[in-house]
């Protein structure tokens, strides 16, 4: 186990585990964390994995950990690894089960004051607009065949059904659309599952949440998202249900045979991969790219419905109840880009797990209204804690990959925090502090108690030190859907 002597400070907020730690690792580990978040996380597997995660063939750099880490499936969550093209190794353990999983921000001119009475009302149109929990279905219905488009297509699918705005797709990540997905290397269990679930929350930490713009740290980044204080927000946070589980599971149990073809050796076979550049690779990277464009449909379909909600429950009592895109961005996902590495411009597969790409000013890509600030970055807390919106920075793209954290991070399991923390008691609590709570059951309520997690704020302020991201805006919570 990796102790807290193996690390060598580098300032208050980054530590480093050197190559020379262990003889098989390729990279050294660079951690961004305080003292407090670093003494929390050394007590599960998420630095030994890591260090596993340092001996994945092709790797450049470092291996990058950020502050909400906790451990994984093989790969710890809060992960940043990249590897080089076109022999680099691509690994669905480093990437995770829910495959574009990640955060929208819509934003409103609804001042709190003016609604304050009609939040429960909200909730429940949210509620019903939004279908949750495990294994649900949604109100789109797709034959095989328009499943293979939404692979292909993405948020430009949602766009050509109504769903979209052209605003909505240029304030998301590459424009909710990756190049060169693959839905022939989608098994057909994956696409039964994905056919019914598209415009679906889920369960588990994935969530709707109304909140309110609470204090803003930087007025230029703020009035370029059109955020201002005391008006409600509306975060959405999931991925690519079922279908893109299957996709990882396919892939991860195929890998197992590919290991031993290619000749890699792992420390840990959930770190299985294959050579980007092999058939294996490149058949998991189509299919992967299938299932983040899924996931981006699926996002957009819900802001869609949100956005039906906000007008069925709002409209005549507000004189503008419309929500406008602030930013979509994705913290599972593996994405080719180029990065400068220690003096040299090179082409990477760069793997995000639990992790948000947070591209600095003026980077390729991003809408003209944030090429000056940087691309926003959004990070939820937990129920009844606060959340937060970000910018990339050019330390962030010189350090880490253009990444930085994605949440508060888990500092206990889901089964612990049932038995630990009583449903029904956490949603009165929540109520108290003046929190609509609209949950499909008090048991995966508890599992989702703020207690299951870090403190965001230290989370927050841990990647603002280590400059790795900015403050925008701080969020409060003021009502939560959750599967």
């Amino acid at each position: 186990m990796v102790d807290l002597k193996d690390l060598q400070k580098v300032s208050d907020h980054e530590w480093v585990i050197r190559a020379s730690y262990r003889a098989d690792m390729r990279v050294p580990v660079r951690i961004f964390a305080s003292r407090a978040l670093l003494e929390a996380a050394i007590g599960d597997k998420s630095f030994e994995q890591a260090v596993n995660a340092a001996t994945l063939p092709g790797l450049v750099g470092h291996v990058v950990v950020m502050p909400d880490v906790h451990q994984g499936y093989g790969f710890p969550i809060g992960g940043v690894a990249a590897t080089e093209l076109p022999d680099g190794v691509i690994s669905p353990g480093a990437i995770g089960y829910d495959i574009n999983c990640g955060v929208r921000l819509l934003a409103s001119s609804i001042d709190v004051d003016e609604v304050a009475g009609d939040l429960p009302e909200l909730a429940d149109a949210l509620n019903r607009h939004c279908p949750s929990g495990v294994g649900v279905g949604g109100r789109v219905k797709l034959a095989t065949k328009e499943l293979d488009r939404i692979c292909l297509l993405g948020a430009e699918w949602a766009l050509k059904q109504g769903y979209a705005t052209e605003a909505d797709l240029r304030r998301t990540e590459e424009s909710g659309r990756l190049k060169d997905s693959d839905p022939t290397r989608v098994s057909p269990r994956a696409k039964e599952r994905g056919r019914t679930q598209l415009g679906t929350l889920g369960a588990g930490n994935h969530f709707i949440e109304v909140d309110v713009v609470d204090e803003i740290f930087d007025e230029a980044a703020a009035d370029a998202m059109g955020l201002r204080k005391g008006r409600l927000a509306v975060q959405i946070h999931c991925g690519s249900r079922g279908f893109g589980h299957q996709v990882c599971t396919d892939y991860v149990r195929d890998f197992h045979q590919t290991v031993h073809k290619y000749n890699i050796t792992l420390p840990d076979r959930e770190l299985v991969c294959a050579p980007l550049s092999s058939p294996e690779g490149q058949a998991y990277l189509g299919a992967m790219r299938a299932a983040a464009n899924y996931a981006f449909a699926n996002r957009q379909v819900l802001a869609h419905f949100a956005r039906q909600a906000f007008e069925e429950a709002l409209a005549g009592r507000t004189a503008n109840w419309h929500l406008h895109q602030v930013y979509d961005i994705a913290h599972n996902m593996g994405k080719l880009e180029t990065h400068a590495v220690e003096g040299r411009t090179l082409r990477v597969c760069v793997h995000r797990k639990g992790a948000t790409r947070a591209f600095g000013p003026n980077a390729p890509g991003l809408p003209p209204e944030y090429r000056a600030i940087g691309q926003p970055v959004l990070v939820p807390g937990s129920m009844g804690t606060a959340s937060w919106v970000l910018v990339g920075t050019e330390g962030s793209m010189l350090r880490a990959f253009g990444s930085t954290c994605h949440g508060a991070g888990r500092t206990m399991s889901r089964s612990k925090a049932k038995k630990t923390i009583h449903g029904g008691t956490l949603r009165a609590e929540l109520e108290r502090d003046g929190i609509v709570i609209r949950a499909g059951s008090l048991a995966g309520l508890a599992e989702e108690a703020p207690q299951a997690y870090k403190d965001v704020d230290d989370v927050v302020e841990t990647v603002a030190a280590a400059g790795i991201a900015r403050k925008v805006a701080r969020l409060r919570p003021a009502a939560v859907i959750k599967g």
